[in-house]
């Protein structure tokens, strides 16, 4: 039996997610952590540190991108699939200040063959600060392995 006929969706998701976090230098690295997981969604949080402002005294651009884009790196790997950004784009509506807990709410769009489109909102509060729209490229490999019984 494989790995999907042993777990449910949620449970795939999670373990996906623990291999791919044990991995994750970078969003470790920044203080990003995942508050919530599933079967195409994720939700990671980072504060706004001081080393993350820029000469206009907020958070840099860069950052907010990089949360978005790791809420949208653990959704999309959320089936045992590996899959890697083809594309990712952002608007900022508001900026985020120093002290902020960045909240990136990431949700599957559409997934078919080896593409997929997911949109990603980050927040402060209720407040939207950003929305990001990622598209998403299969490659070869799982995150977990077949089991047999």
């Amino acid at each position: 039996m494989n790995i999907k006929a042993a777990l449910s969706p949620e449970d795939i998701a999670r373990a996906c997610a623990d291999a791919m976090w044990a991995e994750d230098d970078a969003s470790k690295g920044l203080g990003m952590e995942i508050v919530d997981i599933g079967p195409g969604f994720a939700t990671v949080t980072m504060v706004v540190r001081p080393d993350m402002v820029n000469g206009q005294r907020i958070a840099h651009g860069g950052f907010i991108f990089t949360l978005a884009d790791s809420a949208f790196a653990f959704a999309c790997n959320s089936h045992n699939e590996r899959v890697v950004a083809a594309q990712g784009q952002i608007t900022f509506i508001r900026p985020g200040k120093l002290g902020d807990c960045l909240v990136a709410k990431a949700r599957e769009i559409t997934r078919g063959g080896r593409s997929g489109i997911y949109d990603v909102r980050v927040t402060v509060g209720d407040t939207v600060i950003a929305e990001f729209r990622g598209h998403s490229r299969v490659i070869p490999g799982a995150w977990l392995p077949a089991q047999d019984q």
